[in-house]
């Protein structure tokens, strides 16, 4: 069997690094390319960086398309009556109930599923959800356990997994197995599952205790003479709350889809859960990555998994379950599955919500701190350039060249974009001017960019649109004039944009360029704000 797992550091071939100083490289060569350019011409320079800002203004235009398309699909699939639309595809009826809200491509795939002969049918499934926890307090956790038993689903087949940490502490410990207590008797199988700490070659993170927690799981199934193929496994974190829809959807899509081994299921994160609490930089940022969630859903083809994400049990014993040591196991997830099965795999989008915390600890001064940790670490996912590099090219594989070579170069200029958009679009224009202030080009550069940069400033009316009615309700404990604050917060989409996005992204790529690496998976702390003004239990001034 081919080997998937990331090198050791003491593994690394000399390729292998300089696909690790890659994406660091150009980062800073892009970063410093207007400076050392306006020497060279300044006006080479203003028309590059002219077509630099036009590319960006199309995707500006292209993005607020799909967020609107994006968010009309997520919320029709909310409506959808997913709990007979399942049963219509257990039964397959031959005259449908019109009444009910279903989509019409829904007719299509009952007629479809009738000439299959060994279909799997959605009361053969089973749903195993394995809740991934360090040190969150119950008020985190069990809103969690109560957001899947809420799903529109029969959880006779449904099996729950706390899986902790055994450097969580005892409370961790006691907390985990008094959850399993008090809601094991509502799933098929409940269990808490001991993630040993110190193993050999795992980073601190959650991969490894999901991993642990997912080898259980598989020896139980096998006890009982379970198809694995029939066991879709999701992994949430222990703040991620489902909608209610969710289960039922994706059973749904699973049933449908033709060899499932090589698919993996992808939710939308929402970063709702807290957004009322939330400091207001911490809210732009949360809405900015839910909407980015909500167009990625729209892409397919550059689909990855991300946080709360699903597969199938049978593929997860394929790539021996997720990788322990990497800090990013659910983006490199795709990866693993990508070249096990040599190319054969894709994501699958269920336009269904998955509602996450935004970043929210005891005081403001230590939100802002987790803020950039928690963007830093989504960040390292450039440290799978040189493994997808390595993987591809230097390792015999059957992949189809042009396809890998796509979803490389795509990986790359992802992560290159994330570091250096938002600086070059801020900044670049004035530099010309400042090395040649005669040259009539260079004076004229920051006026074409002031009109590009307002002509793309328009979609923050979408933003703000679509930001207003994602909102839950307001908890009483917030006046009314906490909703303006939520209008009036966008004036910190620069500062986001640079000090945390880009800055994050820059300090992950310098450290992997430098080989200093991030071994330990840094937790966010969740905290949570009640009406008796409490945040993870500490007592707050408001």
């Amino acid at each position: 069997m081919k080997n998937i797992e990331i090198p050791l550091k003491n593994e690394k071939t000399l390729h292998y690094r300089l696909f690790e100083i890659l994406p660091g490289a150009l980062t800073w060569t892009v970063l410093t390319a207007p400076f050392w350019l306006s020497m060279i011409s300044a006006r080479v320079t203003a028309l590059l960086i002219i077509a630099f800002f036009l590319v960006w203004f199309t995707r500006a235009l292209a993005m607020n398309i799909r967020v609107l398309q994006g968010y009309s699909a997520m919320k029709k699939s909310e409506k959808y009556d997913w709990p007979l639309m399942l049963q219509e595809l257990e039964n397959l009826p031959d005259t449908l109930e019109g009444q009910h809200i279903v989509p019409k491509w829904h007719q299509a795939n009952i007629e479809r599923t009738r000439s299959l002969e060994n279909r799997l049918k959605p009361s053969d499934l089973i749903h195993a959800v394995i809740i991934a926890t360090y040190n969150e307090s119950r008020e985190t956790l069990e809103p969690t356990i109560k957001a899947v038993l809420d799903s529109h689903i029969d959880h006779k087949n449904t099996v729950l997994v706390i899986a902790f940490e055994e450097r969580g502490g005892i409370e961790v410990e006691r907390q985990a197995k008094e959850l399993i207590k008090d809601y094991q008797n509502h799933f098929m199988h409940a269990f808490a599952c001991k993630h040993p700490d110190g193993l050999p070659h795992e980073v601190r993170g959650k991969g490894g205790n999901i991993t642990f927690a997912g080898r259980e799981l598989a020896s139980w199934v096998e006890q009982k003479g379970i198809d694995p193929l029939n066991v879709v496994v999701t992994t949430l974190d222990s703040d991620n709350r489902p909608h209610p829809n969710y289960l039922p959807a994706l059973s749904y899509t699973y049933c449908l889809t033709p060899d499932p081994m090589y698919k993996s299921f992808q939710p939308i994160p929402i970063f709702t859960n807290n957004i009322w609490d939330a400091p207001a930089p911490m809210r732009v940022i949360a809405t900015g990555n839910s909407f980015w969630m909500v167009i990625q859903a729209l892409r397919p083809h550059i689909l990855r998994n991300f946080a709360a994400h699903a597969q199938s049990l049978a593929a997860l014993i394929k790539t021996d379950f997720w990788s322990t040591r990497t800090i990013v196991e659910d983006g490199h997830q795709f990866w693993r599955t990508y070249f096990r099965f040599d190319g054969k795999h894709e994501v699958y989008p269920i336009f269904l919500p998955i509602y996450q915390d935004a970043v929210l600890s005891t005081t403001y001064r230590k939100t802002l701190i987790a803020q950039f940790v928690q963007l830093r670490r989504w960040a390292w996912g450039a440290s799978d350039i040189a493994y997808v590099a390595d993987k591809a090219f230097f390792q015999k594989n059957s992949i189809k060249f042009g396809d890998k070579m796509a979803k490389f170069l795509r990986l790359l200029e992802g992560h290159l974009s994330w570091a250096t958009a938002p600086l070059i679009l801020l900044f670049a224009a004035f530099i010309p001017l400042i090395f040649n202030p005669q040259d009539y080009t260079a004076n004229q550069l920051p006026i074409i960019a002031s009109y590009i940069q307002r002509f793309a400033m328009l979609g923050i009316v979408i933003t703000l649109f679509l930001s207003i009615k994602s909102l839950p309700p307001k908890p009483a404990r917030y006046k009314k004039r906490r909703s303006l604050w939520m209008l009036l917060q966008w004036v910190y989409l620069p500062i986001t944009g640079i000090f945390y996005s880009a800055s994050a992204a820059i300090y992950s790529q310098t450290r992997l360029m430098l080989g200093k690496y991030l071994d330990k998976f840094d937790v966010t702390e969740k905290a949570v704000k009640t009406d008796a003004g409490t945040v993870g239990g500490h007592q707050v001034t408001k």
